[in-house]
């Protein structure tokens, strides 16, 4: 009877603590999920211009939360290839060069010759879906991107950052070729987005500008 009496509250606690360590594991694993990072495929991407035709391929991002854990900040390694196919006048005297026996800027906003600049858009509550070509101007003087980046962020803004800048002085085939280059986002406590945009200025009697947008992704 005395064994009968012990057994059950015995049994019991055993019980208890099965499932509270079933439970501690779970609790575990979910937290680990939850800072997991993410992988985001993003699409290739291709347009064609005059004198031009640039394809994006093998774009993705990896985004992690901030090791902050204040929900303001997000951290994102982006990948991708880039290639301009360009027949640029060779030895164009930009950005001065105007049409032909005639002086002006010929609307370049080069620093002068012919030019290719990868880069991306980011903003915080800020939708990406459309961007005027127009804006494409400003990465020729956004920060860089080239190894990492910490990139202040407020709720309402749109920042640049330029991947890299290549000269295009003679017609052939260029590329920016970008692994893992890190962007970390501050201060953004609200929704995030960020989009590759690709440039390519030629200069010449004739001037023109193609753009290439990749496809927006969420930071979180």
């Amino acid at each position: 009877m005395r064994e009968n009496r012990v057994a059950g509250p015995m049994w019991a606690w055993r019980a208890a603590g099965v499932a509270l360590a079933a439970a501690a594991a779970v609790g575990c694993c979910a937290a680990g999920a939850a800072n997991a990072d993410t992988f985001v495929p993003l699409a290739d991407g291709h347009t064609a211009g005059a004198g031009v035709v640039i394809d994006s391929r093998g774009e993705h991002a990896v985004i992690s939360p901030s090791l902050a854990g204040n929900g303001a900040g997000r951290n994102v390694w982006i990948t991708g290839d880039v290639t301009a196919e360009v027949d640029t006048p060779d030895g164009a005297a930009g950005p001065w060069n105007g049409a032909a026996g005639t002086s002006g800027t010929n609307n370049s906003s080069t620093h002068g010759t012919s030019e290719l600049t990868v880069g991306y858009v980011v903003g915080c509550q800020v939708a990406l879906g459309s961007l005027s070509t127009s804006m494409s101007a400003a990465l020729g003087s956004a920060p860089s991107l080239a190894g990492s980046l910490s990139l202040p962020l407020k709720p309402g803004e749109i920042e640049w950052v330029t991947v890299d800048r290549k000269d295009l002085p003679h017609s052939g085939t260029y590329h920016v070729d970008y692994q893992d280059s890190q962007l970390s986002i501050e201060g953004c406590a609200g929704y995030a987005q960020a989009r590759q945009v690709v440039v390519v200025e030629i200069i010449g009697d004739d001037y023109s500008k193609t753009t290439l947008y990749g496809r927006p992704f969420g930071l979180g």
